[in-house]
Order: C-alpha cells, then sequence, then structure tokens
C-alpha cells in the first residue's frame, strides 16, 4: 500500500505552496495531480465568461509548475465520480485527497463521492484548504453538539487565539512518474468565454499580494472604505480560486503587525485587514455548519419574509442606471472588471433589499453571472448580512442612503465619475454638499436626459420597508 500513488483531485485550489490537501497527500504516496472538469463546474464557469478565463489561466499556471516538478495536471472531463474512480483505477492508486467545499452542493458533493470511493477500498481524505482556520478548530461546544458562531465578534475573538498552521514541506512533496493519458487543459473557448486571462495564478497572486502588502497595506484602515483609493487587497479572485493561500496572507501580516517599528496607524491597519480574512472564514464555517442557508435565512424569524421576485427597476438595478451615482458607478465597475469595491456592494445590495424589496437572491444571482471571484459560501453571509436575515444581530435592517454614503466617501465623485460616463462633465465643486443635508440629491444631475432621476425616493423607500419589516417580525414572533 505504501509504495502505491495517492491522487490529489484540484477544484478550487490551483497552487502547490502551503498546500494542506497535496501534504495530507504526500504523506500517503508520491502524488498524481487531477483535474476533473464535470457539469457542476462547467455550469458554474459558464455562468461568468470572466470567471472561466480566471480559471483557465490559473489551471495553465498550475500545470507550468506541476512540470517542473517533473509531473503535470491530469485533466478529464465527465461525471465526477466515475471519472475520478476510473482514474484511480487506471493510476493503482491507494486513494484520492481533495479540499472541502464550503457550499452546500459542493458538500454534498464531497460526501457522495468519499462514500464512492470507500465503498470500493480507497482511502478519501477531504482536507481543510481554504479557510485560515477549519471550521471544526474553531466551533462552539454544547453538550455532543458542535456548531458554528453566528455572531462575527466572539468568533473573531477565538479566530484570532488560534495559531496559523504552515504546509510548506518541499521535501514531503514527490510526484508520481506515470505514463498517463490526459485530455487538453481547460480553454475559455470551452465555457463560452473569449476573455483573456493575464491576471491569473498562483506567481501572478503571490505578486498581486506582495505588492498590497509592501505599498498599501498600511495605509487600509483610511483608504480601504474609500472607493477610488485603491485601498483593498484586490484578493478576492485569488484566494476565491486557491490561486494564493490564506494562512500566507494571514501569517505575512501577522508579522508584520508583530514588528516593534510599526506605528500606530500601520497596526490599525494590519489588525482591520486581519479581521477582513476572518470574517471569510466566519462566513465558510457559517455555511460549514448551517449549509441550508444556501437557500434560506439563516435568522428563523425571517425565514418567511415576503421578498419581492420582481420590481419595475429591477431592470435599471442591474444595469447602473439607478440615478443613484454610488450604486451606478459600482455596479459598472463590476460590469466592466469583474469585482466592486467592497463597500460599494453593501450600498448597492442595500438599495436593492430596502428600496425596491427584492429578495436578496435575486442580488446574489446578478452578481454571480458578472463576478471573477468563485465563493458561494462568502456571497451567502454577506448578502444575508446585508439583507438582515443573516449572522448580523442588529435589531434592524442597516439601511444605506447611497447619497450619504457618496458624500462621505467619494465627496469629489472622483470613483463615480470613473465609472459613470454621463456624470463626468460635472464640476469637482457640484458634487460638495452640505454634511448635514438630508435631502436626497443636491446635484443638478438631470437636467437633461443622459442620466436618469432616482428610481425610488430614498426615504420614503426606507421607511416604508421598515414598517413591513417590523409588523412582519411582531406577527411571526
Amino acid at each position: 500500500m505504501a509504495g502505491r500513488p495517492f491522487i490529489y483531485r484540484f477544484r478550487n485550489d490551483l497552487r502547490l505552496d502551503d498546500h494542506a490537501g497535496l501534504t495530507v497527500a504526500a504523506a500517503r504516496g508520491a502524488v498524481v495531480p487531477l483535474l476533473v472538469i464535470d457539469d457542476a463546474l462547467s455550469a458554474r464557469l459558464r455562468r461568468s465568461p470572466r470567471r472561466a478565463a480566471y480559471f483557465c489561466g490559473a489551471a495553465a499556471n498550475l500545470d507550468a509548475d506541476l512540470r517542473e516538478h517533473g509531473s503535470r495536471l491530469v485533466v478529464r472531463r465527465g461525471a465526477l465520480e466515475s471519472e475520478v474512480l476510473r482514474f484511480a483505477q487506471e493510476s493503482d492508486a491507494a486513494g484520492v485527497a481533495w479540499s472541502a467545499a464550503y457550499d452546500a452542493d459542493g458538500m454534498e458533493s464531497d460526501r457522495s463521492l468519499r462514500a464512492a470511493l470507500e465503498d470500493l477500498g480507497y482511502a478519501a481524505c477531504i482536507v481543510h484548504d481554504a479557510p485560515v482556520i477549519p471550521p471544526e478548530d474553531i466551533a462552539t461546544v454544547r453538550g455532543d453538539d458542535s456548531r458554528g458562531y453566528r455572531a462575527f465578534a466572539p468568533y473573531f475573538e477565538a479566530w484570532t487565539a488560534r495559531r496559523v498552521k504552515s504546509y510548506e514541506s518541499p521535501l514531503l512533496l514527490q510526484f508520481a512518474r506515470l505514463q498517463i493519458e490526459s485530455q487538453l487543459l481547460p480553454e475559455a473557448g470551452e465555457f463560452g468565454s473569449s476573455r483573456p486571462a493575464d491576471a491569473a495564478g498562483a506567481r501572478r497572486a503571490q505578486h498581486d499580494f506582495d505588492e498590497f502588502l509592501d505599498l498599501r497595506a498600511v495605509e487600509y484602515a483610511a483608504r480601504s472604505r474609500v472607493p477610488s483609493a485603491d485601498g483593498t487587497s484586490r484578493l478576492s479572485a485569488h484566494l476565491s480560486f486557491g490561486a494564493l493561500s490564506a494562512r500566507s496572507v494571514v501569517r505575512a501580516a501577522a508579522e508584520r503587525l508583530a514588528n516593534p517599528l510599526a506605528i500606530g496607524e500601520q497596526r490599525r491597519s494590519l489588525r482591520l485587514y486581519l479581521r477582513s480574512l476572518a470574517r471569510r472564514d466566519f462566513f465558510a464555517q457559517l455555511s460549514w455548519f448551517n449549509p441550508q442557508t444556501a437557500r434560506e435565512a439563516l435568522q428563523g424569524k425571517m425565514q418567511g419574509f415576503p421578498w419581492s421576485r420582481s420590481h419595475p427597476m429591477l431592470d435599471s438595478w442591474r444595469a447602473g442606471t439607478t440615478g443613484f451615482p454610488l450604486v451606478d458607478a459600482g455596479i459598472r465597475q463590476l460590469h466592466e472588471t469583474g469585482w466592486m469595491h467592497p463597500h460599494v456592494r453593501s450600498v448597492a445590495a442595500s438599495l436593492l433589499c430596502f428600496d425596491l424589496g427584492v429578495d436578496w437572491r435575486i442580488g446574489q444571482q446578478e452578481w454571480d453571472r458578472w463576478l471573477i471571484e468563485d465563493d458561494d459560501a462568502a456571497a451567502t453571509g454577506n448578502w444575508q448580512w446585508i439583507a438582515g436575515v443573516g449572522a448580523d444581530m442588529a435589531q434592524f435592517p442597516r439601511i444605506y442612503n447611497p447619497e450619504r454614503q457618496r458624500r462621505r466617501f467619494d465627496p469629489d465623485a472622483i470613483y463615480v465619475r470613473r465609472w459613470v460616463e454621463e456624470l463626468r462633465h460635472i464640476p469637482v465643486e457640484a458634487w460638495r454638499g452640505a454634511g448635514g443635508d438630508s435631502r436626497q440629491l443636491t446635484l443638478a444631475l438631470f437636467a437633461d436626459r443622459s442620466y436618469p432621476a432616482p428610481i425610488v425616493d430614498h426615504g420614503r423607500a426606507a421607511r416604508h420597508f421598515l414598517r413591513r419589516y417590523r409588523e412582519f417580525v411582531e406577527r411571526e414572533n
């Protein structure tokens, strides 16, 4: 048994460095790298052309790295279980390891594949690689019942107390020298995409992180919520596809934080950045222990809330023509780049859920078409948080006034004018309104028809939603 190879099935973990799953596989035998493109993966990549391009680029870069180690990425297409079982037989492998999924469908697929392998006598190892801290390592325990945290503050306290493991073990990472047939590497055109993937893969991910840590991380506290400042790490796609280890990111940031020469603002920035990475783990463990949240609200009191599935202005929201400049800029940035500034995401999602009363799942599905990143657990957790049906324990939903948010975080409309072409001619002075002014907009943006008037009266819509919310909660609970 010890002399037989061990398969590692890649999925959303397209790198070799600091890789928990590869380490587990290598401890059991020489590794045979496998990538299976099944119907579920193919359908997901077809939904987002940019996501498809990124995945294919990252897979090609992984194959190049494997070839430097005398191996290669073996590609198979077909039903997941049958392809993995067939490959295990062809390679005379002792078993298969792969990284755990954290969305409901992925977790069910993991359970089914493990059962199929074990029924035929193969070892099956599902490994936590994506989170910094695995869900079971940070669960609450009540009697015999182990469950995840539902509030972020105590979770973050527990998260910061855990040691971050490292899986840098190059001497253990040996690949099998087998002559096994492989299909062609995936290409973007296979999934209906013609986009290039210049910024994909482990090497680019490491470059982007190093650049952020060296140049922008020390100002994260001051600049991360300013959409024009490029103050965030922009690592979401790299992390979601596992082209970069979240553990290595946390260790590097924590090392900078521990530097006795770091000044107060740098320390504050690094702490806030670590908090943002912990939130990613928080949503992963939330989905791990509560997979039903993929389809229903985490909060039981909100599971029957009558969200609308449509609205006359829904297409305006989708197109970035809401008449609220900050929201429209964010949605157009998403369409143009496959990424949207995190705080602007919150404001745009608030407008959909509270001003239009549209189901948060409609918004999640819409953004899934455009985002490069591929992280269902984080998407669900964030959308439920904003919609007031998830882990956020606020007494009432947090409703953003989109114009106040624009005044606060984009007072000179640098971000807005970058992404909303119709507003580029408006001089800077016209965007500066009094901070206490409660009017919906102070700008004369609607003199002509080139830019739409607001699709709703925000104040009236927010009050209407809060009445509905209060009446529902009192009636149902």
